[in-house]
């Protein structure tokens, strides 16, 4: 083997052990980033869980409210109530289908 034979399978070795390098360097990058992802899904799970309970108990509430007026707003106690029996009824529907 030459002398330049040699410099170039040299030159060679070395340019190969950069790319296992970064080849390396990228995989780890790349699990770094699985898992940061996989705990941003499980903050956005329990962010949207939170807000449900949130939304039911706004609910709740609106509904509580409306219905203990004291007559001041009985036309919107009536809608509402009217559309709670109609939710009642779309679940009594779903559940005998």
């Amino acid at each position: 083997m030459t002398e330049e034979e040699k410099k170039l399978l040299s030159t060679f070795e070395a340019r190969l052990r950069h790319l296992i390098y970064l080849h390396d360097e990228l995989k780890r990058e790349n699990a770094e980033l699985k898992q940061l992802l996989e705990r941003k899904k499980e903050e956005n799970a329990k962010v949207w869980s939170d807000y449900k309970i949130l939304e039911t108990n706004y609910t709740n509430l609106k509904t509580a409210t409306t219905i203990s007026l004291n007559g001041s707003d009985v036309k919107e106690t009536k809608l509402r109530l009217s559309k709670l029996v109609r939710e009642v009824d779309k679940c009594i529907a779903l559940l005998n289908e």
